[in-house]
C-alpha cells in the first residue's frame, strides 16, 4: 500500500508536532510517524520529570496554533522573576517580568503536556495525520518526491521529509549529513521536590563548580530541579537514599528555599553540544534536537526547535502560495539560511557560559562575579537581553508574534514519481 502526502514529519514529539499542526493549518497534507506512540498527560498526580521553560514566543506559537488552552487546561506553572547566582562569590542577576512589561518570563510546562495539545490540535485539523507506532526501514529519493517505506510493507511518497526525530535522528543519517559537537562530561539530574519555602513563581538556578543547579517553579509550590554535574557525582546523588539526596540538594542550593521536604523519583541524562553541518538537503530538513542540541542551563533547546519549526512553516507557506514544490533546495536553504545562524550564536552563547562558570581558577571567579554584578545594574542592557530571550526581539516567524495565527486552507496531495536514487 502506498500514500501521497505533501510532507512526512518523522518524530511525534514536541517539536514535529508543532510543525505539523503549523504546516497542517498552513494548506500543507501532512503525515507524522513516530515508532513510539504517544502516552497522553491528563495534567493530574505526580509531575513528568522531563518539563520545559517555555518562552513568550513559544507560548505565541502555541496559542496561534490553537494548542496553549488546551496546555492550560491540562498544566502550566507561570514563573515571573530569575534570580541567577554563583556559588564562587557575590555576583547575581535578577530578572524580573514587571521590568520588560510583561506578565511572566515564561511557563514551566511538562513535555507530555506540550506534546498532547499539539498532537490533539493536529487531530483536529486532520484527523488522519499521526501513524503510530512505525517504524521506517527505508527512505529513497525519487524524481519529485522522496520515498518512505515501513516496517509493515506500507509506504508514503511526499515532496518533503521532515527529521524532528531528536539527536539521534534516523533521517540524518539516513541522508549522510555530518555533525559536529563534543560531550560535556556531564549528566543532567532531574527530579521534582518539595522545598519548605515557596517557590514566589520564581526560577532559581545557582552555578556550582561542577555545573548550575537550577529549581524551576511548578503550579502547586513544589520544584522541578536539574542538576548539571559530572558523571560521578550525578551517579552518587542518584544512589543516595532520598534524606540524604534531600540533604545534599539543600546544601547545594545554599538552603535557598528552606530545607527539602519530599523528592520524588531522579533520572540523569548525559549532556552534550551537537550541530548538524547542514539543515537540509534535495526534500529533506531537519528541525529540533536532530539540527542542534544545547547545554540546559538557559532552558532554550526546546524553543530554538520551535521556532525551527515555525520558520520552515513559514517558508514552506510562502513557497506553496507561489507555486513551488515543499522540497526544493532553494526553498529549503531560505528555512536553513534564517534559523542557522540564529541557533549558532544562542549556542555559543550557552557554551560560553557553561565555560565561564565552569572554571576555578581565582582570577576568572573575581571577573565573572565582577562582571555579573555590573550586568544586573545596566537596566537597559539587562532588559533588552531577557526581551531576546524571552522571545518579545529579534527576527521572528510570524507564528511567534502576535497576532500570527495562521489562515486555514485545504491540504493538497503530493505527486508521486518511479525512478529511485538511495539517500
Amino acid at each position: 500500500m502506498s500514500e501521497c502526502c505533501d510532507v512526512v514529519v518523522v518524530g511525534a514529539g514536541m517539536v514535529g508536532a508543532a510543525f505539523a499542526c503549523a504546516a497542517t493549518a498552513g494548506g500543507l497534507q501532512v503525515r507524522v510517524l513516530d515508532n513510539v506512540a504517544p502516552q497522553p498527560a491528563n495534567g493530574r498526580g505526580e509531575y513528568d520529570l522531563r518539563v520545559s521553560a517555555i518562552t513568550r514566543a513559544s507560548q505565541r506559537l502555541f496559542q496561534n496554533l490553537g494548542a496553549w488552552e488546551t496546555m492550560a487546561g491540562l498544566r502550566v506553572s507561570p514563573f515571573r522573576e530569575m534570580h541567577v547566582w554563583d556559588a564562587g562569590g557575590r555576583g547575581a542577576i535578577h530578572f524580573d517580568s514587571a521590568e520588560v512589561g510583561e506578565p511572566t518570563l515564561g511557563h514551566i510546562v511538562e513535555n507530555r503536556v506540550v506534546q498532547t495539545a499539539l498532537l490533539q490540535r493536529l487531530a483536529e485539523l486532520d484527523p488522519s495525520a499521526l501513524q503510530t507506532p512505525v517504524r521506517i526501514v527505508r527512505l529513497a529519493v525519487e524524481p519529485g518526491q522522496v520515498r518512505v517505506e515501513l516496517d509493515k510493507g506500507e509506504a508514503l511518497s511526499a515532496g518533503l521529509v521532515v527529521g524532528a526525530d531528536g539527536a539521534n535522528s534516523l533521517v540524518r543519517r539516513e541522508a549522510g549529513i555530518a555533525i559536529r559537537g563534543w560531550s560535556y562530561d556531564q549528566r543532567a539530574l532531574v527530579a521534582t521536590v518539595r522545598p519548605e519555602k515557596h517557590h514566589r513563581e520564581t526560577a532559581w538556578q545557582r552555578f556550582l563548580p561542577g555545573g548550575p543547579l537550577a529549581f524551576l517553579p511548578l503550579g502547586d509550590g513544589r520544584c522541578s530541579i536539574v542538576w548539571s554535574t559530572n558523571p560521578e557525582h550525578a551517579q552518587q546523588l542518584l544512589d543516595l537514599e532520598e534524606d540524604a539526596f534531600r540533604q545534599a540538594l539543600a546544601e547545594a542550593f545554599d538552603h535557598r528555599l528552606g530545607v527539602i521536604e519530599h523528592c520524588g523519583p531522579r533520572a540523569a541524562f548525559p549532556l552534550r553540544l551537537q550541530h548538524s553541518l547542514r539543515y537540509v538537503a534535495p526534500r529533506l530538513a531537519l528541525i529540533g534536537d536532530a539540527a542542534h542540541t544545547v547545554h540546559p542551563l538557559a532552558g532554550q533547546g526546546v524553543n530554538l526547535g520551535l521556532l525551527d519549526a515555525a520558520a520552515l512553516a513559514e517558508v514552506l507557506k510562502q513557497a506553496r502560495s507561489r507555486g513551488r514544490a515543499p522540497g526544493a533546495l532553494e526553498t529549503l536553504r531560505r528555512y536553513e539560511r534564517w534559523r542557522k545562524g540564529e541557533n549558532l550564536a544562542s549556542m555559543a552563547v550557552m557554551d560560553g557560559f557553561k565555560r565561564l562558570f565552569g572554571t576555578g581558577a581565582a582570577p576568572v571567579r573575581l571577573l565573572r562575579n565582577l562582571g555579573l554584578q555590573a550586568f544586573d545594574a545596566a537596566a537597559p542592557l539587562k532588559n533588552a537581553i531577557i526581551r531576546r530571550a524571552m522571545g518579545l526581539s529579534g527576527d521572528l516567524p510570524a507564528l511567534c508574534r502576535s497576532g500570527g495565527a495562521p489562515e486555514q486552507s485545504p491540504a493538497r496531495a503530493g505527486r508521486s514519481g518511479t525512478e529511485t536514487q538511495q539517500f
